[in-house]
């Protein structure tokens, strides 16, 4: 079976926000290399879904989340859940918003 990579509407608005971002700021070749990297970062996940840190949240529906990084672009996080057909990318976010806050941090 070939694992599978779903992605939650809030991680599709994330991509795209970021391609958007990077294309204004850094050129079209930039945002594209970074969904690419994206892609295969998710990928990679999917091939070995305990790879990324877990993370404990408040929010029950995030029990299982982990964070990884997208390949080359450092400061985006991929925050994603573990699924026994693959992985489910719930968030990409930069390393510099709050994180914590959006994704709702255990004290």
């Amino acid at each position: 079976m070939i694992p599978t990579v779903t992605r939650r509407e809030a991680a599709r608005r994330d991509l795209v926000a970021h391609f958007v971002y990077l294309a204004e700021e850094a050129g079209l070749d930039m945002a594209e290399r970074f969904l690419t990297n994206a892609e295969a970062s998710f990928n990679a996940l999917a091939q070995q879904p305990k790879m990324g840190a877990p993370l404990t949240l408040k929010n029950p529906t995030l029990a299982n989340v982990r964070k990884w990084r997208v390949k080359g672009f450092d400061n985006h996080l991929v925050f994603y859940e573990p699924r026994p057909d693959g992985v489910c990318i719930v968030r990409v976010l930069h390393a510099a918003s709050d994180w914590w806050g959006l994704l709702g941090y255990a004290d």
